[in-house]
């Protein structure tokens, strides 16, 4: 019993002291393998820290592409798909543009068209000066100055500029044919219409005094 218990005891701290070796030399690899991670994760700090400040530079020399590189090669698979949607893009663009010019310039056309259509109808209505002179005198049941009858014609007409010099002038050449009476009492001259009060055709020189109105 005593030869079996005395080995037993021998393997026992024979296991024992193999074990606590292989403990000690566990923690010394841990400590190695741990201060090469530590040195490799500083490598790995220093350069990402490389890294953005080479992107700045790239970025501030005006080059945008990537390196060629594992992480360009993953962005690259994914790449090409945008350039496409782009390149398809502008042929629609361009028939757009097409389909729709001719029908902007139709459409624009039109409203020109009325605008001048209507401004030409506009300019061929309104009388002459030298008619609404003889409006004028006719609805008047006294005389009336140069003075008086542009001031209500300017009234009436607030869109033209009607002076009483220009009237004067035009009121003056209605007398000399005889589409209009001249009278005169003190200083003052005042007009009225003609006796016979029948409207007269007024030819295009008996608008020219109008043409120094405007």
């Amino acid at each position: 019993m005593s030869e079996s218990t005395t080995a037993a005891t021998g393997l026992t701290s024979q296991y024992t002291a193999q074990v606590a070796g292989d403990l000690e030399g566990n923690l010394k690899e841990q400590e190695r393998v741990g201060a090469e991670i530590a040195a490799l994760q500083q490598q790995m700090n220093a350069l990402q820290q490389d890294h953005s400040v080479l992107v700045n530079i790239q970025q501030a020399l005006g080059v945008t592409r990537e390196p060629d590189g594992p992480p360009a090669t993953a962005e690259s698979a994914t790449a090409p798909t945008p350039p496409q949607e782009t390149e398809a893009a502008p042929p629609s663009r361009r028939r757009a543009r097409k389909t729709t010019a001719p029908r902007e310039s139709t459409t624009a056309g039109k409203p020109v068209a009325d605008r001048t259509t209507s401004k030409t109808g506009t300019a061929k209505a309104q009388p002459t000066l030298v008619e609404l002179i003889r409006r004028h005198l006719v609805e008047q049941s006294e005389p009336r100055s140069a003075a008086e009858i542009s001031t209500a014609l300017s009234k009436a007409h607030p869109e033209r500029t009607i002076k009483t010099k220009v009237v004067r002038v035009t009121t003056e050449g209605l007398v000399a044919k005889s589409q209009a009476q001249r009278t005169k009492q003190g200083n003052s001259v005042f007009y009225t219409a003609p006796a016979a009060s029948a409207p007269v055709a007024v030819s295009g020189t008996e608008g020219q005094p109008e043409g120094t109105d405007r």
